[in-house]
């Protein structure tokens, strides 16, 4: 699954960023048999999952982000979404997104989340 991620940029504390993912050269039944997901990197820290949605829309968050984000899945349009809301500075990182299926995990590239003090 080819993946490339946007909506990234330098926010405020306090404000707001939508994340989107999409899978254009990916085939539809292929799309929604993954689970699509986001994680992130922080300098100097491992990579780590934000957030999650299975096909069907069951959703798991990370405790850090929970109540402030979400995500969501449109899978005629093979897109996925993540809505920041509430941005605090220690949610700067790399943002990436994932497509995990029974065989394989699929990265797109990073796109950059810097929150300001």
């Amino acid at each position: 699954v080819q993946l490339q991620a946007s909506g990234g940029g330098l926010v405020q504390t306090g404000g707001s960023l939508r994340l989107s993912c999409r899978a254009p050269r990916t085939i539809t039944s292929v799309f929604n048999a993954n689970v699509m997901g986001w994680y992130r990197q922080a300098p100097g820290r491992e990579r780590e999952l934000v957030a999650d949605i299975t096909r069907g829309g069951s959703t798991n968050y990370a405790d850090s982000v929970k109540g402030r984000f979400t995500i969501s899945r449109d899978n005629a349009k093979k897109m996925v979404y993540l809505q920041m809301n509430n941005l605090k500075p220690e949610d700067t990182a790399v943002y990436y997104c994932n497509a995990r299926g029974s065989l394989s995990s699929d990265w797109g590239q990073g796109t950059l989340v810097t929150v300001s003090s």
